[in-house]
Order: C-alpha cells, then sequence, then structure tokens
C-alpha cells in the first residue's frame, strides 16, 4: 500500500493536466488539448506522483490509464476549483458589479442566431462589461473553460458534451431549438402535409460535418427514424448550406434558431410527423462560479433571447371522441 506524502502540496497547473487526461483519454491528445508536448505533459503528471505520493497512471498498452487514487484526486479537484470559484464570485461581488470583461464560449449557429441579441441586451443592461466571443465546441470548448479561457459555455448536448452529472460545472438549460426539414421549393414533398423523416431516407442529404454538434446531431435524428443518411455534402455554414438545398442537391435539417439563413431562398419548409426534431440549448459555467453577479446576469440573458428567437413548437392537440358515424374532424 502507497504512503500519501505527509508534505502533501498540490499544483493546481497540474490537476488541470489530470483532468484533461481524464477525458481526452492519451497522452498525445491531452498535450494537443492543452498546447503542450507529450513529454511536458508526462513531466507534470510525474511531479503531481510525486508531489502526492501516489501512482497516477500506469501503462496500459501503448498509452496510459488513470488508477484508482487517480481518480479520488480527481473528485477533491473538482471540489478545489468550485471552491476557487466562490471565492472568486464573492470577490467580484464586493466590488461595484457590471464592470470587468466576460468571454463566452459558442457553437456557430448561436453565435448567428442567439448572440447578436445577447450582446445588444447585455450592452444596455450593464454597459459597462466587456463581453468577448469565441467559437468553440465540445470537448475543446470545455477544455477552455477549464482553463479559464472562457467564462461561460454555450453548447448543444450530443455525445462530445460533458453529461448533467458532471460536477466540474454548473449548468443552465436555456431553450429547446426545433430543427426544420428543408427541401428546394420544386421538391416532391414541398407543399405537403407532414412527413415520416423515414419518406426520406433515399434522399441525398446535407449536413455538417460528423465531428460538429449540428452535423452529429443530424444523423442522431436520422438514426432515430430508422435509417442512416446518404450524405452528398458535409457543410457547416449555414448559409452555404441553404444554398445548397436551394440548388436541389439534397434536403436538411435546418435549425430555427439560423432561419434568416435560408427564409429569403426558394426553399420549403416541410412539417413532420410526430414531435418536431430539435437539440437542447445549454450553458455552463465553472462549478461555484455560478454565484458572480455578472456571470447571473449573463445566464438570464441568454435563456430569455434564446427562448424568444426560437418559440417553443405548437404540439398538436388529440382530436376529441366522436360517436359512432361521425366524420372525424382534424385537430386544429
Amino acid at each position: 500500500m502507497e504512503r500519501v506524502s505527509e508534505s502533501f502540496t498540490v499544483d493546481l497547473r497540474r490537476l488541470t493536466v489530470l483532468r484533461e487526461l481524464q477525458r481526452r483519454g492519451s497522452v498525445a491528445r491531452t498535450a494537443e488539448a492543452l498546447h503542450l508536448t507529450p513529454s511536458a505533459v508526462s513531466q507534470q503528471l510525474t511531479a503531481l506522483a510525486r508531489e502526492t505520493g501516489v501512482p497516477l497512471t500506469e501503462k496500459d498498452g501503448r498509452g496510459v490509464r488513470l488508477t484508482g487514487q487517480a481518480r479520488v484526486l480527481l473528485a477533491h479537484a473538482d471540489l478545489i476549483a468550485a471552491q476557487l470559484e466562490r471565492a472568486r464570485a464573492d470577490l467580484a461581488a464586493y466590488g461595484e458589479g457590471g464592470r470587468g470583461s466576460v468571454t463566452i464560449g459558442c457553437f456557430s449557429s448561436g453565435i448567428l442566431g442567439l448572440l447578436p441579441g445577447v450582446l445588444r441586451a447585455l450592452a444596455d443592461r450593464l454597459p459597462h462589461l466587456r463581453v468577448d466571443v469565441v467559437e468553440a465546441e465540445p470537448p475543446d470548448l470545455f477544455t477552455a473553460l477549464d482553463a479559464g479561457q472562457v467564462d461561460v459555455a454555450v453548447a448543444v448536448d450530443f455525445a462530445k458534451a460533458p453529461p448533467h452529472t458532471d460536477e466540474r460545472y454548473s449548468r443552465v438549460d436555456l431553450f429547446t431549438d426545433v430543427l426544420d426539414l428543408v427541401v428546394a421549393a420544386d421538391h416532391r414533398l414541398a407543399g405537403r402535409g407532414p412527413v415520416a423523416l423515414r419518406e426520406l431516407a433515399r434522399e441525398a442529404w446535407i449536413v455538417g460535418a460528423a465531428a460538429s454538434c449540428c452535423g452529429a446531431v443530424a444523423r442522431s435524428v436520422c438514426a432515430a427514424a430508422g435509417f442512416t443518411p446518404d450524405v452528398r455534402h458535409a457543410v457547416n455554414d449555414w448559409a452555404a448550406l441553404a444554398a445548397l438545398v436551394e440548388a436541389g442537391q439534397g434536403v436538411a435539417l435546418i435549425p430555427r434558431l439560423v432561419r434568416e439563413s435560408y427564409t429569403h431562398r426558394r426553399v420549403t419548409v416541410v412539417p413532420t410527423q410526430g414531435q418536431p426534431p430539435s437539440r437542447n440549448v445549454f450553458a455552463a459555467v465553472r462549478a461555484g462560479a455560478e454565484e458572480d453577479a455578472v456571470l447571473k446576469a449573463v445566464l438570464d440573458q441568454l435563456r430569455t433571447t434564446g427562448t424568444a428567437a426560437t418559440p417553443a413548437p405548437r404540439i398538436p392537440r388529440p382530436a376529441p371522441p366522436t360517436a359512432p358515424g361521425t366524420p372525424a374532424t382534424p385537430p386544429p
């Protein structure tokens, strides 16, 4: 049994390296995320193991994996980081509020359809606050949040985003963004009533790149409908994607958040059967930072603007029961 060092000290920067190794799964990917060399990452982990007096990694084939002691340490690291954020929030609250700077990290369609309204409102509400914007998606977005490079992360729930149970972050669900099925104006389904997505299984599809949140969500929606889309074009720019739909190069699911990118084009939104496909947009700050008055104002504005920009989808009411022999009336 290893003996924990009696002169137990921990360099918080080295804890950051260990936390990133847990997320990335390899020294090479950790080094890339933190802009370090693999040798520097290994040196930081070795120094942290020496400080704590316990092994933190063990060989796993050509790579390494975390030991049980490392996972125990990481649980405490999350609590330490949260408490430091609370201290920072208390110090900020002690002075005059509404000053300083906040950096928001956000996915591309959020920058296009959400942040302009948020920034205008914050400029009126907190005129002395500087707000910077960085385009990023998970997992890089949350690496930047951990490192203090961004203060608020705005993201979409998908496989690369942290789970709801991740105690490193204080999370706020902002709004549900509906994905509209968009086809060319002369498409065979243009003007039709609600259609099942599976009817488009043999169509050419235009989606975002697989690694992006939009591309991943679109593929997941199709998979849930029972088919793998035939992706002819992988495009992350929404204006370009809408132009390809208009040109008859495929069909697409376009977030309602960016509907301004296609309203001027000769395309048609086709309603889908049942609950429309959608994605959940959320914001996160480092655990403990939620008490910061300025960050509270930013989170509140994100929710208010997002809800106004993407009204909740209308859910059809079921038709009332009819007497035998009486024609059924479609729901309003």
